[in-house]
C-alpha cells in the first residue's frame, strides 16, 4: 500500500498519509521512513500559491511503499531536494527527479536510490 510523505513544519517531523475511503489522511508522524517504488509529486497550483503569497503550504510529496529492505550502507544514494522558489520539481542538483527505486527520508534529508 502506498503512502504519501511530507515534512510537517509545525511538528518538525515527517507526516505519513494513507488513503482512507479515497481520501489522503495523516496516519502517523515519524522521524525517518524508507520507501520503495517511489514517485516525487509537486502540485503546481500549490507551488504558485507559495510564490504569490510567500507563505509555505503542503504541495510536494514523496509517494511510495514502506519497506525495511533498504540498506543505506550497501547502495549509492544521491541527495534529492525541493525548493519551490528555485525549481518547479524535485531535483538532485543537476537534473529533475520524478522517480526512484527507493528513498530513505531522515527528517528533512532525502536520499534516493537510482533516481531518474
Amino acid at each position: 500500500m502506498n503512502v504519501r510523505v511530507y515534512y510537517n513544519l509545525h511538528k518538525k517531523r515527517l507526516s505519513v498519509q494513507e488513503k482512507v475511503n479515497g481520501v489522503w489522511k495523516v496516519m502517523r508522524h515519524v522521524d525517518a521512513i524508507h520507501l520503495k517504488n517511489v514517485s516525487f509529486k509537486v502540485s503546481e497550483a500549490g507551488r504558485q500559491r507559495v510564490l504569490q503569497q510567500k507563505r509555505k503550504n503542503v504541495h510536494a510529496f514523496i509517494i511510495g511503499e514502506p519497506t525495511n529492505e533498504l540498506d543505506p550502507t550497501q547502495h549509492q544514494y544521491q541527495i534529492v531536494g525541493y525548493n519551490p522558489y528555485l525549481k518547479e520539481r524535485f531535483f538532485d542538483g543537476t537534473k529533475y527527479i520524478d522517480k526512484a527505486d527507493g528513498v530513505i527520508i531522515n527528517n528533512r534529508l532525502v536520499y534516493a536510490l537510482n533516481a531518474r
